[in-house]
């Protein structure tokens, strides 16, 4: 009995472990994946897409108490090589900064490519709300946005779009982003890749 005892118990955890694999590799695949609409207009690639996530309370918490929060946009345009990884053509980058102006009981919205940098957000697109839910749905809608221009790519090749979507904790107060670490309540990433079409010659 002493020596079936270990191998029973050697068995129950051989089994929760693969049943613990099982649940993992059948869990189901991200429903949040972006759809990405690709356009050749003007000799350039536009990027159209509609995100779909929420804020956590404790997000909404921190701007209703005055802490900007920022999301940042990039998409990647890669061209395929079957000998090789993909090689990156060229990079876009947008970034968000959504804040609570508590004089106004607004909400303003500044949209700008590469880096915040404060004196120059009045370089940014500036928009104003009323409440927050108006703010993040024009951030989860990118519509037209200029990612490539066409002289870049080679004619007849494959590429792929990759694009990225996150919350930016780097840039919350430092204290803020200590206590953030591990935090689900502020995990926002999405991501999705979309083929496109090869173009004419230069």
């Amino acid at each position: 009995m002493k020596s079936l005892l270990p191998r029973l118990l050697l068995g129950w955890l051989a089994t929760a472990v693969l049943g613990l694999g099982t649940a993992l590799a059948q869990a189901p695949e991200d429903t949040e994946r972006p759809l990405l609409r690709l356009e050749r207009i003007d000799d350039a690639i536009w990027l159209s897409t509609q995100l779909q996530f929420d804020l956590s309370p404790a997000v909404v918490d921190a701007l209703h108490k005055g802490i900007p929060i920022f999301f940042v946009a990039e998409a990647d345009v890669l061209r395929e090589r079957w000998y090789w990884t993909n090689k990156r053509i060229v990079t876009a980058k947008r970034q968000f900064r959504l804040a609570y102006q508590p004089l106004t009981n607004r909400w303003r919205l500044n949209i700008t490519s590469g880096e915040f940098v404060e004196p120059a957000l009045g370089l940014a697109l500036n928009q104003s709300f009323e409440s927050w839910k108006e703010a993040l749905a024009t951030v989860r809608r990118i519509t037209r946005w200029k990612i490539a221009d066409t002289p870049e790519l080679k004619a007849n090749a494959s590429y792929l779009v990759a694009f990225r979507f996150r919350l930016d904790l780097t840039q919350l107060p430092r204290p803020l982003q200590i206590g953030t670490l591990g935090q689900s309540d502020w995990s926002v990433e999405l991501a999705g890749e979309q083929l496109l079409e090869a173009g004419p010659g230069q």
